[in-house]
């Protein structure tokens, strides 16, 4: 299956099933899922990376495990709209994973989605510097993944 737009993303999904979205960073994968009926997203897990295939068999475990039936990875387009290395590398990404599995993926436009976690967890959470480090990636990801399941059409 090819990385879809928003609207075939839309229709290849069945009518109930969880969606895990990915906030895919140099050095860590962060990890969320929707409820099976895309209502809410929650930080699940971080992957530390190493090598493609390493971190390819984790996410593949976690998505056999959860049932997961699509996929929404953060696309870090600049600020200025343009799409540097780090989108190529996404997308490059996402085509390798797509040919081990084949699940309906979505790109996301994550700008600013970090940042906004990091003001979150600063603000409310009142959270230390080392703690936020451990949970930033996967609350980026939970955010990536709401901005979708808010924008999606409900059934």
């Amino acid at each position: 299956m090819p990385i879809l737009e928003r609207d075939a993303f839309q229709d290849a999904l069945p009518r109930d099933g969880a969606l895990f979205g990915l906030d895919l960073g140099t050095k860590t994968i962060g990890v969320a899922a929707s409820d099976t009926r895309r209502m809410i997203a929650s930080p699940v897990t971080t992957i530390k990376r190493k090598k493609f295939t390493i971190d390819a068999q984790a996410l593949l475990a976690l998505i056999d495990e959860r049932a997961i039936i699509g996929l929404v990875l953060g696309l870090p387009v600049e600020m200025d709209g343009t799409m540097g290395s780090r989108c190529q590398a996404t997308k490059a990404f996402a085509r390798n994973l797509l040919a081990l599995r084949d699940l309906p993926l979505l790109l996301w436009d994550e700008r600013l989605s970090t940042a906004a976690v990091e003001r979150l967890l600063i603000g409310e959470a009142d959270l230390t510097r080392s703690k936020r480090a451990q949970v930033v990636d996967r609350a980026a990801a939970a955010y990536i993944l709401q901005g979708v399941l808010d924008a999606l059409p409900k059934r």
